[in-house]
């Protein structure tokens, strides 16, 4: 780590020039944006989500074909969207890491979202192939069926977790949703299966109802500030509890939610809703924001301030506690 950089950290064994990461969206599916990116001040970005569907689909393509030249073609169903319903394929996608990676120095880090093994084991090879300095797993998986029990739900986590920390070299994050029954317990499980890093947390991206033209409204909603709060105290739960890097995510908009987090005790800090808003520049208004925090007070590096916070860290801990949510039921009905 650049001892003169007082923003400088580590997230998963890699040295991060800062601590502000772009997160998964598909702002990266653009070269020229990656490099914005990093000309802006970010420590490392997180590359657009290649689909399980997208490596299934591809491999249904490459099936065919070898079925038509072998004039043993049975059609085959619509069961997989179609490959142009994705904005990056998966050959693309694994160019895109090689591209970035000559034009960048920070780090670059693929995203795989899925919800089986199955669907991601070779692929996390070709990703390590083609040059990216770690993986993140984002798995996407409602259990909307009434017979799974939660603890098939966690197996099946830990079980993509370990078969893809097998398969690399590659640090492992875990990116998980704030719905799991034991998120302590889940997360020092993938820590032992391997996983490097936590990103806390997923925004599940649910529908709503359009009631004129009675349709399901699938419109995407960026996240806001008061969005923090939930991460914001797993993260100071988590911190020095379990041999991971923590990754916060959800509600950053500013400098403000940046130092909260480093605060509670995530070694990094992502966004992608800011620059949706604000344009990838904004990541250097975010930088001075922490930089003139620590310089107001006083402190020499991210390392000086982080976890201080925590769960851990404090002498009064029924912030995070029972008696915390009776304190703030009183306040509200003092107030009312």
């Amino acid at each position: 780590m650049n001892s003169s950089n007082p923003i400088a950290t580590r997230y998963m064994g890699l040295d991060l020039r800062s601590p502000l990461v772009v997160s998964a969206c598909p702002l990266s599916s653009n070269v020229e944006n990656i490099v914005r990116m990093e000309d802006s001040g970010a420590g490392a970005v997180v590359m657009f989500s290649l689909f399980e569907e997208q490596i299934r689909e591809e491999a249904r393509l490459l099936e065919k074909i070898g079925e038509s030249t072998t004039n043993s073609f049975a059609e085959a169903g619509d069961f997989f969207p179609a490959a142009d319903a994705y904005e990056l394929g998966s050959t693309r996608y694994l160019e895109l890491i090689r591209q970035a990676k000559e034009r960048v120095d920070m780090p670059v880090i693929a995203s795989l979202n899925g919800c089986t093994p199955e669907g991601w084991i070779d692929y996390a090879t070709q990703i390590e192939q083609a040059g990216a300095d770690a993986i993140e797993l984002n798995i996407f998986f409602i259990p909307a069926d009434l017979e799974i029990a939660g603890a098939e739900v966690e197996r099946r986590y830990i079980q993509i977790v370990h078969q893809v920390c097998e398969a690399v070299r590659l640090p492992v994050a875990m990116k998980i949703n704030p719905y799991l029954s034991a998120t302590g317990h889940i997360v020092r499980s993938m820590v032992d299966a391997g996983a490097a890093g936590l990103v806390l947390f997923n925004r599940l991206y649910q529908p709503d109802l359009d009631t004129e033209r009675l349709k399901i409204s699938n419109d995407l909603r960026l996240s806001e500030p008061n969005e923090i709060r939930l991460p914001l105290m797993w993260i100071a739960a988590l911190h020095g509890r379990v041999n991971a890097s923590l990754a916060a995510t959800t509600g950053v908009q500013g400098g403000e939610e940046v130092i909260k987090y480093l605060l509670a005790g995530a070694d990094v800090v992502m966004t992608a809703s800011s620059l949706y808003k604000h344009g990838i520049e904004h990541l250097r208004t975010m930088h001075n924001q922490l930089a003139a925090w620590m310089e107001r007070k006083q402190f020499q590096s991210v390392d000086n301030f982080r976890g201080i916070l925590s769960q851990r860290n404090i002498a009064d801990t029924t912030g995070f506690e029972r008696a915390n949510y009776i304190r703030i039921l009183r306040k509200a009905k003092e107030g009312s």
